[in-house]
């Protein structure tokens, strides 16, 4: 029997591959790009801003419906037929009115919607429902 030398079929390897290398290469000069900061900032000076005092928090009316029932507007107790009219007496001295209903969880909800619909028949626009977060 004859043996046949055998030959290594590795050959070995002539070329670079510089893919990876250009990879890197991109990725280093997209974060210089990136973190380098801009030199327009400081050719153009900009103006100072006068300050503007702010306008203060407009009072917000509180409307309190009770479990039994009973409604306050501001810690003045009202009925329901005077509701619209002393919200439309509110709403003449200050056309933007804001109220916040405040409902006991156990008044009746058609109390409540009572109160609603008084809002707008008022044309009261901004009106919010009091809630306790959960615990």
């Amino acid at each position: 029997m004859i043996r046949k030398c055998s030959r290594s079929t590795h050959q070995t390897l002539t070329e670079l591959n510089i893919t990876p290398l250009l990879d890197l290469a991109f990725v280093l000069l997209v974060i210089f790009i990136i973190t380098t900061t801009p030199l327009v900032n400081n050719l153009v000076k900009l103006p100072a801003a006068s300050k503007h005092e702010k306008d203060p928090p407009r009072k917000a009316n509180y409307i309190t419906v009770e479990a039994g029932g009973k409604l306050w507007i501001n810690k003045k107790a009202v009925d329901l037929a005077e509701l619209q009219g002393t919200l439309a007496g509110l709403r003449v001295d200050d056309p933007d009115l804001s109220v916040i209903v405040r409902g006991d969880g156990k008044a009746k909800y058609r109390r409540i919607r009572a109160v609603l619909d008084a809002c707008q028949q008022a044309n009261v626009t901004k009106v919010d429902l009091a809630t306790e977060t959960g615990k």
